[in-house]
């Protein structure tokens, strides 16, 4: 068990974290979120001591174990088993059949074991990177984007196997459905402070979109009556008649917290310019076949056809010609045989992992913007910088300075700043955050011309792929459907065999009784009907509240008007019969305030409890 207590860090006016706390408890697998330059890294570095913070302190027990599955994979034994044996205890040095059942548990075989790690594919050098952490045998596996360079079925395996980890997990990652496949427990970094919940990343959001909106309506509620108080204390502070009613809001008014405005915390929104498309085919790819010189060829007659409206996803293992066969139907290769034809008025957009060294260091943001194209003025480029929150005078900061994720920003404003109706894009998740990730899904999505992607990400998948390209079995074939469609129908044949989780010690994955596609859509609709019962009248019974404290407050106005126009007369008994019925009606307010919490925390709670039967079946 971990516990940060009152952590504050920060790097010059920058701050971090500011008395932020967390908790990692046994067994509980935690995803942390937040926006690129918010800390994560930061607190991953402190939990596993390469950095320290400005105060507080973070316990760990003197027996506990950490395993840190880094970004960086780096070897430096002669072969897969004497790197696996490097993660070893001091003590355990020699133990080399340890190591074998690891690696053998990972799918690494006899042989396998006696290669240089760096023959092997990322997906497989991931693996042994993460066989070297388990022989340690830690308490709390720390795991920074482990799922950078892996292919879609190493994904998936990686995905399983955390699933099945039996004790503590914190993962950092930018894949959400990947995150949410595995942890417990969302820790969001949020406004200098760090936040737990049970369930997963939309539970996560949606639980501070909701906290916000009812701090903000708490705030302007507070600073109304705040308001209402100062203007009688103003207008009666000379009446010796009220002068009780007067010193009561001065002693109220004196214990009222006053809440701050929420600082606006910027998000990336934009969308690709659109260029009308009349025509049936963008493109037609006729027998596409590619070798690189003398070698077997990588794609052999391909054969594709893009429409308006596309999304096409081409996936499959790394080293297969996913990225190569982009490049064909971009034109930057040329096929040895067959070819690609663009019908007229086609204008495409690339966008490839190491397109970011094409950006001239020398120069800024938005002046990359304004090269893009031809009719960009400044003022346009400083909206499409903004859109990518390169605002005011960062949009002026040179190439030479930004993070990997900066400049796959620029990379992808490049491309907002052309009229395009075919976009070809290669992995363009990686070094992006969460959030902006979810940008550009619903930028895509709202794209009308043509999009051909390589992703391994499965939310990207599950949310845009209508068509698929699939590299599998050393063949390339289309797909005329989903990706749960292919899943369902096709699926990955590396799934299929239980050998590669058949050794996994503490990680083994136990066959999960088969059950019908039906049976399922009947226990999921159980649980929407129960959901609804439990939950309609908590629903019912928060908005009634909301309402009867609108007409309350409303009521409440309209007392302290009479009020003070009873005080400016001088009407006592008034001004005791409006005192007792304001008193009564602010006694009302209060109630409901304390019946619309509770009601809320309620529906919270109930509300987990029947989300987590969802997963659980949705899992299934």
């Amino acid at each position: 068990m971990i516990t940060i207590e009152s952590i504050s860090k920060s790097f010059g006016a920058q701050i971090l974290f500011s008395n932020a706390g967390l908790q990692i408890n046994p067994g509980e697998k935690v995803g942390l979120v937040g926006r690129n330059g918010h800390g994560k890294t930061t607190l991953l570095k402190m939990i596993t001591h390469g950095e320290e913070p400005d105060s507080g302190q973070i316990q760990i027990p003197g027996d506990y174990r950490l395993g840190y599955l880094t970004q960086h994979i780096a070897f430096t034994g002669e072969t897969v088993l004497e790197e696996c044996m490097a993660g070893l205890p001091i003590h355990e040095k020699d133990h080399s059949w340890k190591a074998e059942k690891i690696l053998a548990g990972l799918g690494f075989s006899d042989e396998e074991m006696q290669h240089r790690p760096d023959s092997f594919s990322g997906g497989y050098q991931v693996r042994l990177t993460l066989a070297r952490v388990l022989v340690s045998d830690p308490d709390l596996l720390v795991l920074d984007e482990p799922t950078n360079y892996l292919d879609i079925i190493s994904i998936r395996w990686l995905t399983s196997f955390l699933r099945a980890w039996p004790r503590e997990i914190l993962l950092v990652t930018h894949d959400r459905g990947f995150m949410d496949g595995i942890v417990t427990h969302i820790a969001g970094i949020h406004r200098g402070v760090i936040r737990k919940i049970q369930g997963n990343t939309e539970k996560y959001y949606e639980q501070i979109a909701q906290d916000e909106e009812i701090y903000e309506k708490t705030r302007v509620n507070e600073e109304k009556r705040r308001k209402e108080m100062e203007t009688f204390i103003t207008r009666f502070r000379a009446k010796a008649r009220l002068a009780g009613m007067v010193q009561s809001r001065v002693k109220a008014l004196s214990k009222m917290e006053k809440k701050e405005g929420l600082k606006k915390i910027e998000s990336l929104s934009f969308s690709f310019r659109d260029l009308p498309f009349a025509g049936k085919q963008l493109l037609t790819g006729e027998g596409l076949t590619f070798s690189y010189e003398t070698s077997t060829p990588l794609i052999t007659d391909v054969n594709l056809m893009v429409h308006p409206g596309d999304r096409i996803a081409i996936v499959g293992k790394n080293g297969k010609g996913k990225t190569t066969l982009l490049k064909l139907l971009s034109g930057m290769l040329a096929p040895v045989a067959g070819g690609v034809k663009y019908n007229p008025g086609v204008e495409m957009g690339y966008f490839e992992q190491t397109n970011v060294q094409s950006l001239n260091l020398n120069a800024t943001v938005e002046e990359e913007m304004l090269y893009a194209h031809e009719d960009m003025d400044r003022q346009q480029a400083r909206n499409i910088c903004g859109a990518l929150m390169f605002e005011g005078d960062d949009a002026l900061k040179h190439i030479s300075v930004l993070s990997g994720g900066e400049k796959s920003r620029v990379m992808l404003g490049k491309l907002l700043a052309q009229p395009l109706n075919l976009l070809l894009l290669d992995e363009p998740t990686n070094h992006l955050d969460m959030e902006t990730c979810d940008s550009l899904v619903m930028a895509l999505e709202k794209f009308t011309g043509a999009v051909v992607l390589v992703t391994h990400n499965e939310m990207f998948l599950n949310s845009l792929a209508n068509r698929l390209i699939v590299f599998k079995n050393d063949a390339i074939h289309v797909f005329e459907g989903t990706y749960r469609d292919f899943l369902e129908k096709e699926g990955w044949d590396e799934e299929k065999k239980s050998s590669m989780e058949g050794n996994t010690g503490d990680g083994a994955v136990e066959d999960e009784k088969k059950i019908s596609k039906k049976a399922l859509r009947k226990m999921r609709s159980e649980v929407v009907s129960r959901r609804s019962s439990a939950l309609g009248p908590l629903e019912k019974s928060i908005a009634a509240t909301e309402k009867n404290i609108e007409k309350c407050e409303n009521e409440l106005s309209q007392l302290n008007e009479q009020m003070q126009i009873a005080a400016e007369n001088q009407e006592g008994k008034r001004i005791e019969s409006l005192s007792r019925s304001i008193a009564r009606c602010q006694e009302k307010i209060d109630k409901f305030f304390t019946q619309l919490e509770c009601d809320m925390d309620e529906l919270d709670e109930k509300g987990q409890i029947f989300e987590e039967q969802l997963a659980e079946i949705d899992g299934r």
